[in-house]
């Protein structure tokens, strides 16, 4: 084994643990949102806020004591440079919406790139227990059982993920649904994309698009879905570009062109 992939692993290896601590933490959270608000006299809006944020507090302080020389990107806090040539990508709460109306459709999101590329991607999802794990040549796992992509599922006979926010005109989200349909489809969105990229990953749905979208939401599930034998757009993750919104897309193989047309419109 190379030093490169003992550096995967153990990175790999540290994500499991700390997103298992994380979902507890925002699992408590969201267990008692209803008397934090009246502890703290704010509305559910920063009760969410305040658990983001102790959340993504938590995962830095965890990965800066392990590893001081990596970078840092997270929804809350933005980002820091690294020198070791891995940067962590982190959502401590994707799907804030489901998570401030009590659904169970929110996670933790925790990729590791390495240059450009996610070679670790690990989804907790606390509400049903679940944690996706893949590592770059290592597969993807849903709670340690591996997860391989069936080529039979198509746009026709399964679902499709499709996200969309204020970012993005409501005519266009029209067209795509539109387009989606016109081709035998169907869509589901539960308000968590990191989620439904994994979903992805496991073959509950077999394509997921959404025109813009920011790369801790992303790059955990894009490492999902690629170690599962899926595909997905590539999203620029150099300098300044990893900050921005790009279109995000990831399919099984048996789908991914007509999902492609689908974005190019």
């Amino acid at each position: 084994m190379s030093m490169q992939d003992t550096d995967v692993d153990q990175r790999f290896s540290l994500a499991r643990s700390i997103a298992e601590e994380a979902g507890r933490l925002a699992f408590d959270y969201f267990e008692n949102r209803g008397s934090l608000v009246i502890e703290t006299k704010r509305d559910l809006q920063d009760v969410v806020s305040i658990a983001d944020r102790n959340v993504e507090t938590l995962i830095r302080d965890r990965v800066a004591s392990a590893f001081p020389q990596d970078g840092f990107l997270g929804e809350e806090f933005g980002h820091v440079d690294g020198t070791s040539g891995f940067t962590w990508v982190v959502d401590p709460i994707d799907g804030t919406a489901p998570f401030v109306n009590g659904m169970p459709t929110w996670c933790v999101s925790i990729a590791v790139l390495r240059g450009s590329v996610p070679v670790v991607g690990v989804v907790h999802v606390p509400c049903d227990g679940e944690l996706y794990a893949a590592a770059a040549g290592r597969g993807a796992s849903l709670n340690g059982k591996p997860l391989t992509l069936d080529p039979t599922r198509t746009i026709q006979n399964a679902m499709t993920g499709i996200g969309c926010n204020t970012y993005v005109a409501p005519e266009r989200v029209g067209q795509i649904i539109a387009g989606l349909l016109g081709i035998g489809g169907n869509f589901i969105r539960n308000g968590s994309g990191a989620l439904m990229l994994a979903y992805v990953a496991a073959g509950r749905l077999v394509g997921y698009y959404e025109p813009h979208m920011r790369a801790w939401d992303c790059m955990a599930g894009y490492c999902l879905v690629k170690e599962a034998g899926g595909d997905y757009l590539p999203f620029p993750a150099e300098g300044e570009a990893l900050m921005e919104g790009h279109p995000v897309l990831a399919s099984n193989l048996s789908v991914y062109s007509e999902l492609l047309a689908l974005h190019q419109g």
